[in-house]
């Protein structure tokens, strides 16, 4: 089976992160998501992805290549202006000649794909759609079944007193390849809006797949932070290094704590897992870290104090404290500046962004 991920989103609730990266090549464990979406459909038996790509494809492109490193078969279909969940597959279709799976491209999870195949093809819908449960329904589309799994209704962001389940779209989909003659070419069309309430309106048989499996949408800050702590905790106690590393011994690293090669180090420094330091980081005598993840090259001196935040590539904080912020890539923020603000390469102060 065939699988297209939909990686042509901004990624604008990640930004400042995502204004020089594309979200999908945004690294989780210092390696791209994509490559644990990749290893997650491989462990299913899936090799041949569609990368279906719009915001800045090439760096996707440099980043991921043919897969072949990763026992995949990458081909890339790219949008020149934005087509929607169901325009983006459908830019596709060429290559789609027989069921096939299409993924969300900022979802985590361990959802049973291969379960979820052998039911579609058991029971033969013309789709199915993964659902997961959430504390609160009302902030989605919720998906009303009968007794036997099939979908009956769509539910955009029902009112309290109006709820009847819990489980929501994960993002993931089997379909068969007469579902695209629903949409049409070179036009933004969304799947969750213009084709699954439709097709269900017209009589064809739409499957639930309901899963309690892990699932996370790593599309804002807070939950990005969240994913590496779930995938941290899986790991154990434990300070795990790659590559040559400098630690002084007198350095304090408790919890887990991943470091990439080249970080270094110094002596009174404490970091406090879960935390991800990137490859080459440096990081200060006396300097505290606290539940964060540093991208590649960060630089924290002088004493800084950094508690659950992310820091983007190359960035330096010197002297400062920060806690619950996210700071794009090449920034510096010094002690001297006015508090929660960012001075960026060409030395313009703008507002800092917290993480809400």
């Amino acid at each position: 089976m065939k699988a297209v991920i939909l990686v042509g989103g901004e990624g604008t609730r990640l930004r400042p992160l995502t204004c020089n990266l594309p979200k999908a090549i945004v690294p989780v464990l210092n390696r791209p998501f994509l490559e644990h979406l990749l290893r997650y459909l491989q462990q299913h038996g899936i090799t041949d992805v569609v990368l279906a790509m719009g915001y800045q494809p090439a760096a996707i492109q440099r980043c991921m290549g043919d897969g072949a490193r990763l026992g995949v078969r990458l081909t890339y279909s790219v949008e020149d202006s934005p087509l929607g969940t169901a325009g983006a597959v459908k830019l596709a279709a060429a290559r789609l000649d027989d069921t096939f799976l299409v993924l969300n491209g900022d979802v985590l999870t361990q959802i049973d794909l291969t379960a979820m195949i052998k039911r579609h093809r058991e029971a033969k819908p013309k789709l199915s759609i993964a659902l997961t449960p959430v504390d609160n329904p009302t902030a989605f589309g919720v998906v009303e079944t009968d007794d036997s799994g099939m979908v009956q209704r769509f539910v955009e962001k029902p009112p309290p007193e109006k709820v009847t389940t819990n489980m929501i779209n994960a993002g993931i989909y089997i379909m068969e390849p007469d579902v695209l003659e629903m949409i049409p070419t070179a036009t933004r069309f969304m799947f969750e809006r213009d084709v699954f309430p439709p097709l269900l309106a017209n009589g064809a048989p739409v499957l639930a797949y309901p899963s309690q499996a892990y699932w996370i949408d790593i599309g804002t800050p807070q939950k990005y932070l969240q994913a590496h702590d779930d995938l941290l905790r899986e790991r154990g106690t434990a300070i795990i290094t790659e590559g040559k590393t400098e630690i002084h011994p007198a350095a304090r690293l408790t919890g887990t704590v991943l470091i990439g090669a080249g970080c270094q180090i110094a002596p009174g420094a404490r970091i406090t897992g879960p935390a991800v330091l990137g490859a080459g980081c440096k990081v200060s005598k006396d300097t505290v870290i606290e539940g964060s993840v540093l991208w590649d090259s960060v630089t924290i001196d002088d004493k800084s104090f950094i508690r659950r935040s992310i820091i983007g590539a190359g960035s330096r904080i010197a002297g400062s404290r920060l806690q619950g912020c996210v700071v794009g890539d090449n920034i510096t923020i010094r002690k001297d500046l006015p508090p929660g603000s960012r001075a960026w390469p060409d030395g313009k102060i703008e507002s800092g962004i917290p993480l809400k």
